[in-house]
């Protein structure tokens, strides 16, 4: 099963706070352009249905980026959540080769 999720690029000066009150979470990409990385929205839901089925630093993800024309493949490198409500804070992709 070849997983993929939709992001949007992240509008600059917002609170990431203000983002999770509207469902969306915050989260980076590294590694698409060398050492640049790009800052990003998931949506909630999606991003909790993609978690269930990924291992961290390990399953491959499609990820898209519709905005900047970006599609490549990448990998979960890390999951960041409330320590003990367990809300999910930040997600960050490693982008490996197109």
């Amino acid at each position: 099963m070849a997983l993929s999720i939709e992001c949007q690029q992240r509008p600059e000066k917002v609170n990431p706070r203000a983002l999770r009150r509207e469902g969306l979470i915050p989260a980076t990409l590294y590694g698409h352009n060398g050492a640049e990385s790009i800052s990003l929205v998931v949506d909630h839901k999606t991003a909790i249905t993609m978690l269930r089925s990924v291992t961290v630093k390990e399953t491959p993800i499609e990820v898209k980026i519709p905005h900047l024309s970006w599609e490549g493949e990448a990998v979960v490198q890390e999951i960041q959540c409330h320590p003990w409500r367990r809300n999910l804070y930040h997600l960050a992709f490693f982008a490996g080769k197109k």
